[in-house]
């Protein structure tokens, strides 16, 4: 009896551990195998239907990232990171129901456990989306002479400061003499 309570409770682990790291992955799923479905539907055949899946999936996943990463507007980005977190709630939301109901839990705490597990999960795959894109790139600082730190716009502003670190005034010499030159 204990060691089924503990192998339960390990195999409830490892489900949730796969649907946090796979959630993600919800709305590649979804597109391939839609277009999957549809293929062979077509009458194209079984290996039509699984290679246009795979394209498919890993061709929504590659464009959302690079979609992800290279637009600024915060707007556009919340619509990219929803349209990925969505997909990835549901998903979250019933599969919690059902763990839950396998637990003997009554509809509405099955119901509540499911409605957390959408919002964790969601939020998960938000979050996963963002790091798949890579970190935000931040401008170089520089330190002054007087101890501030500045993201220099351009160096002429800090030559003519006096404010450039060391190393940098001949580094700026030897600009200047390439454009007397």
């Amino acid at each position: 009896m204990f060691l089924s309570t503990i192998l339960s409770i390990l195999g409830l682990g490892a489900i949730v551990y796969v649907l946090f790291t796979l959630a993600v992955y919800a709305l590649p799923f979804f597109v391939a195998m839609t277009v999957g479905l549809y293929v062979y539907e077509s009458d194209a055949g079984v290996l039509a239907a699984i290679i246009a899946a795979f394209l498919s999936g890993a061709a929504t996943l590659i464009l959302g990232q690079i979609a992800f990463a290279t637009v600024r507007s915060i707007p556009i980005r919340l619509a990219i990171g929803a349209l990925y977190a969505i997909p990835a709630g549901l998903a979250g939301f019933h599969a919690i129901k059902e763990l839950s109901e396998i637990g003997s839990a009554g509809e509405n705490w099955s119901l509540a456990f499911g409605s957390i597990g959408a919002l964790v999960i969601g939020v998960t795959a938000w979050v996963r989306v963002a790091a798949l894109s890579g970190p935000e790139e931040t401008p170089p600082t520089i330190t002054t002479k007087r101890g501030e730190t500045v993201r220099p716009t351009t160096n002429k502003v800090l030559c003519e400061a006096g404010d450039m670190p060391r190393g940098w005034e001949t580094m700026r010499k030897a600009i200047d003499a390439s454009r007397d030159s």
